[in-house]
């Protein structure tokens, strides 16, 4: 996972400035109108709202938000928002998944290109390099001296995780995505306060750039990519990427 941890991510996003940490608020709110769209407002009988709220309370997204995005979505059918990806490559070769929640395909796809064509990379087609990722699901649990590492491991496993792993800040519990919000809520009811608890895309290999453009260019092109109110999340398989 070198590099690629979700953890990683979680800490990006908990870092943002005032400014970024608004547009984290309207991505998550775009999970949640598709969310309501496909299951409704209620998170006791939609599974994918209550994953997102939950992902919401983990980005510090205050409750009055997450209640009026929920009533705006269930009263409001004048936007619709469609969730498209986009496959490319970045400098020397890094293979990039970019997902995206936008009411205008046009706008998105234009904005996206831009940012691969400006820093050294380019938009490929659907499929040429998702085949190098594995989907997952990743839950994060906080190091704390209260936790025993083999009581947890053995509580993951028997929830029906399918890997374990520790690092000095966290440790990562991997399932398959179908099995996510089950192991989830086994370790909730076993007394462990859960992270964050999201899929995430696991590449099979990774590259590392060599040359400090390369380096310039791809911290560019995340940043950017970022920035788009329309991107929702980035995939990528850039090892030394902290």
């Amino acid at each position: 996972m070198s590099g690629h941890s979700k953890w990683n991510n979680i800490k990006n996003k908990k870092e943002k400035t005032d400014a970024q940490k608004a547009k984290v608020f309207t991505k998550i709110g775009k999970e949640i109108a598709i969310a309501v769209r496909e299951g409704g407002g209620n998170p006791d009988t939609n599974r994918k709202l209550r994953d997102l709220i939950a992902k919401a309370k983990a980005s510090n997204v205050p409750n009055d938000n997450i209640d009026r995005a929920i009533k705006k979505a269930v009263g409001d059918g004048s936007v619709i928002y469609e969730e498209v990806v986009y496959e490319g490559y970045g400098p020397s070769g890094v293979a990039v998944i970019v997902e995206a929640a936008t009411d205008s395909r046009n706008r998105t796809a234009s904005d996206v290109r831009h940012f691969f064509d400006k820093y050294g990379g380019n938009l490929g087609q659907s499929g040429c390099v998702s085949y190098l990722f594995e989907d997952k699901g990743v839950i994060v649990i906080l190091k704390d001296d209260g936790i025993d590492e083999d009581a947890l491991m053995e509580a993951a496993l028997e929830a029906g995780a399918a890997d374990f792993s520790a690092d000095e800040d966290v440790y990562e519990i991997y399932t398959e995505v179908s099995d996510l919000l089950d192991v989830r809520d086994a370790l909730e009811a076993a007394g462990y306060a859960i992270e964050s608890a999201e899929k995430d895309k696991i590449p099979s290999t990774y590259v590392t750039l060599e040359s400090d453009d390369d380096i310039k260019n791809m911290e560019a092109l995340i940043e950017h990519l970022e920035d788009s109110d329309d991107v929702q999340e980035i995939y990528h398989n850039w090892e030394n990427c902290d």
